[in-house]
């Protein structure tokens, strides 16, 4: 067990571990903390480990251009959509207890210096960073300066400005994830593009890998798994019922359930080379053939093959594969008809 792993309080992660999935809620909540806590327990019964929040401290995070900016996934103003969604400082510090008290870790993403701020005064034990940010180097080091864990998001981005970014997290020798994302809600199969998450593998071999998934349902992140993803992030919801602009890409109860369940049977499955198992010997025992008589040999008889052939259990000493090889030589001993021959058998 020798992969980059980080440590998140008491929680190794790393592709020697099962994979941490964190469950977002995000501003799912639509700026209720009541309806934060219905996520919370509904991701609790569901067996998450993680419930992730976004801190929006609004007059610090956007200008008032973004009053005329609508994003894709909603038809109001992203200064609208955060300021009706964003938790006051009270609430946030109420949400963060709740979700401790049900034994899970709380995450926040910080949207701006203040967000990160109220995060330290908090107390997290580490912080997650949006792709929007994975190039804001002023509030990368301001993050990085807490010097506690950090999981950054690189969506939107480039090899290169990542680069940037890896340099910043390992200048302040702050323990890193890095996570590949597509920032469209939801995300189509085709624009996953996982070989992008296997590029941050060969380039930061010292990074922990994951993926945050904006797609509609659990596959990209169990393929990512199989790959070696140590991380899986999705949106989450009690329920799809419910109104807000990531609903579309949010895993509900039962998927994410089936998400935590199904990520650490993968990850058992990967890794390994292609050879026998051992413990694959009881099957081999009957599966393999090894060479047979089929009419009765007398000592001296030469064998072909009218009087020899392959035939299953794989009990008798001489192969398949060595089929070819004891044509045309002789039985030194009496045979009988359908017997496995062993090498004792046939001269030389």
């Amino acid at each position: 067990m020798n992969n980059p792993f980080i440590e998140i309080g008491d929680r190794k992660v790393g592709e020697d571990y099962k994979p941490l999935v964190i469950a977002e809620i995000g501003i799912n909540h639509e700026g209720s903390l009541a309806v934060a806590k219905e996520m919370v327990d509904a991701a609790a019964s569901s067996g998450a480990e993680v419930i992730k929040h976004q801190t929006h401290v609004v007059e610090d995070e956007m200008s008032k251009e973004a009053k005329k900016v609508i994003p894709g996934n909603t038809d109001v103003s992203i200064y609208e959509v955060m300021k009706r969604c964003a938790l006051n400082e009270e609430d946030e510090f109420a949400l963060k207890d709740y979700v401790e008290s049900k034994g899970m870790i709380y995450l926040s993403t910080p949207f701006s210096r203040a967000a990160a701020d109220r995060l330290e005064r908090m107390g997290v034990l580490a912080y997650k960073i949006g792709s929007g940010e994975c190039n804001n180097y002023p509030l990368l080091e301001h993050v990085a300066s807490f010097g506690k864990p950090m999981i950054v998001s690189t969506g939107m981005n480039n090899i290169e400005s990542i680069k940037k970014t890896v340099k910043i997290l390992e200048d302040y020798k702050v323990p890193y994830a890095l996570l590949h994302c597509t920032n469209l809600y939801p995300t189509p199969p085709r624009l996953v593009r996982l070989g992008g998450m296997q590029e941050l593998q060969a380039t930061f071999p010292n990074a922990v890998i994951g993926l945050s998934d904006h797609t509609a349902n659990n596959n990209a992140a169990l393929a990512a798994t199989g790959l070696g993803a140590s991380i899986l992030e999705r949106h989450f919801t009690d329920s799809k019922d419910r109104q807000g602009p990531d609903i579309l890409c949010s895993m509900d109860p039962a998927e994410l359930k089936a998400l935590v369940d199904g990520s650490a049977e993968v990850a058992e499955m990967r890794g390994g080379k292609k050879e026998a198992a051992e413990e694959e010997q009881v099957t081999i025992d009957f599966a393999f053939a090894t060479v047979v008589s089929t009419t009765e040999l007398k000592a001296g008889d030469v064998l072909t093959k009218e009087n020899i052939w392959v035939k299953r259990p794989g009990v008798g000493e001489i192969t398949a594969e060595q089929y070819s090889e004891i044509l045309g030589k002789k039985v030194v001993n009496d045979v009988g008809n359908d017997e496995h021959l062993n090498w004792s058998d046939i001269e030389g």
